[in-house]
């Protein structure tokens, strides 16, 4: 079996926070390696998984574990992902705090 690409686990984090705003919650909380697990067990890819969680942060979303390393590339890579505002205009996490 291939491995996810960044792409696919962005896609995956959005069909999950798609479930969550429509459970209207506020908030949920994907730890990388309980994502890469769920979404390819038996799988080590880490580093499609990580990049596609950072690539999926938008402005307002926290780190509730943010690894040591510059890269943020570790299975302890906890994102609190806000679902109660969806919108396409909000603006990317990455974008927002580059000053």
């Amino acid at each position: 079996m291939e491995k996810w690409t960044q792409e696919q686990y962005a896609d995956r984090l959005k069909e999950m926070k798609q479930e969550a705003h429509d459970k209207m919650w506020l908030y949920i909380e994907v730890n990388a390696r309980e994502l890469m697990t769920d979404s390819e067990p038996g799988t080590k890819n880490l580093n499609a998984a990580c990049k596609g969680m950072l690539a999926s942060m938008l402005e307002g979303d926290t780190f509730v574990t943010e690894p040591k390393v510059r890269s943020r590339i570790a299975g302890t890579l906890t994102i609190r992902y806000y679902v109660d505002n969806l919108s396409p205009e909000r603006r990317t996490w990455a974008a927002v705090n580059q000053a």
